[in-house]
């Protein structure tokens, strides 16, 4: 700094005396404190309206940003902040004490390098404190990185979303549908029937009961305890609990014992053996399901679902209690219904044709074991009630152990009371 020394003035006069405006901190020089010409008093220089004070006028402008947002005036740095010394610059004592009028407030022949740069010095901004056009653009500059993580997040909002999932619904859509799915497409119901091949197991079980009753109970046995297992094993698995192997041990042996007691006694003690063994097993499946370890709600199903197959279990021991010409006729209705309600037609017209054909296999059969007449009324009800065990046994999803059991035994289980009863009072 010794070469700002009084005696060196005339080298700097050609050139600004604010053209270092870079740091006001960085030229802070011991010696600019001090009065080189000796002026006697450094305030009177106030009241004079020189050149070298219009440079500093917007100190109001700064005091007004300061207050504005401090912050948004050290991140803008811009041209408006060069003039102002900083905070230590906001009155004339800070000019005069670091140095910053120290080769602008010389004795007179100095002033006129002054006054002859002052058109080159942008005034319109720094000449009043009430110029506001002149912070404008600070406050602009300061407002653009303020906005700018919005706009940056702007685009996220808008970006549609990723479209990667498309081939993935493309290949589900492309995929072949299931019954099920294909029946809620096309808004029909999504309940599966079991079809013509577990209809043709029914119509070849029910031939079999036809052809047994006429030979005696105990060979008509034989059959009566086949339906008997599949109607346990299907009504188990149709109510979504596999493996069930106590259950439906339970129930095959409720029905066993049901066999036995109608081979011990006549045909009219045939609702009281029902009763006393359905009233037995009931207990034996209550039993049972107190050593059941699980939740409430899935012993109460498992109790539900025991005391059901078993009670169709006992009940498919009807065709036993019934007289050989009743089983020949309901067989026969069941048999020709449920192969007419599995052909491809509407829902209530196969209803219709199911009816009217397990009549006419009623009738028929009715002529060849002497029922007559009678064989019209016991056939549409054994039908009825088939197209009741079909319903029952159809499902929502395409499981072929369902229908091929369920869908199997349901129609001649629960055709069996209605062949008793109607075989007693028709016969």
């Amino acid at each position: 700094m010794s070469d700002h020394q009084p005696q060196h003035r005339p080298s700097y006069e050609p050139h600004d005396p604010y053209a270092p405006q870079g740091d006001p901190y960085a030229q802070q020089d011991p010696y600019a404190q001090q009065d080189p010409y000796g002026r006697p008093d450094p305030y009177a220089q106030q009241a004079q309206p020189s050149a070298a004070q219009t440079p500093y006028a917007p100190q109001a402008p700064y005091h007004r940003q300061q207050a504005y947002d401090p912050y948004r005036q050290q991140q803008a740095p811009g041209p408006a902040q060069q003039p102002a010394p900083g905070p230590y610059g906001r009155g004339r004592h800070a000019q005069d004490q670091y140095g910053y009028d120290a080769y602008g407030q010389q004795p007179q022949h100095g002033q006129p390098h002054r006054h002859a740069r002052q058109p080159q010095q942008p005034q319109d901004g720094y000449r009043a404190p009430h110029a506001e056009p002149a912070p404008l653009p600070t406050q602009h500059q300061t407002a653009s990185p303020a906005e700018e993580p919005y706009a940056r997040r702007h685009p996220q909002q808008a970006r549609p979303a990723p479209a990667a999932p498309a081939p993935a619904a493309a290949v589900v859509s492309s995929a072949p549908l299931a019954a099920n799915q294909r029946a809620r497409a096309e808004g029909r119901s999504p309940i599966i029937p079991p079809g013509i091949q577990p209809a043709a197991l029914t119509a070849g079980l029910a031939l079999l009961l036809a052809l047994t009753a006429p030979l005696g109970r105990p060979v008509l046995a034989v059959p009566v305890a086949l339906l008997q297992a599949v109607t346990a094993a299907g009504w188990f698995r149709l109510n979504g609990m596999w493996p069930a192997r106590q259950g439906i041990a339970l129930a095959f042996l409720a029905g066993l014992t049901t066999d036995v007691a109608l081979l011990a006694t006549d045909r009219e003690s045939a609702p009281l053996v029902g009763i006393g063994t359905l009233g037995v097993w009931c207990l034996l499946v209550l039993v049972l399901q107190l050593r059941n370890r699980s939740s409430a709600d899935e012993r109460m199903y498992a109790l539900t679902a025991g005391l059901t197959s078993t009670a169709l279990a006992v009940l498919a021991a009807g065709q036993l209690a019934a007289s050989p010409h009743a089983v020949v006729v309901g067989a026969a209705a069941v048999a020709v219904a449920t192969l007419a309600r599995a052909l491809p037609l509407p829902p209530v017209a196969s209803v219709g044709i199911s009816l009217v054909a397990a009549a006419g296999a009623g009738i028929a059969a009715g002529q060849l074991t002497g029922l007559g007449a009678s064989g019209a009324l016991l056939g549409p009800a054994a039908g009825g009630c088939a197209l009741i065990g079909l319903r029952v046994a159809s499902y929502d999803y395409p499981s072929r152990f369902v229908h091929l059991t369920a869908g199997v035994a349901l129609p001649l289980a629960l055709a069996a009371p209605a062949v008793y009863v109607l075989g007693r009072a028709l016969g």
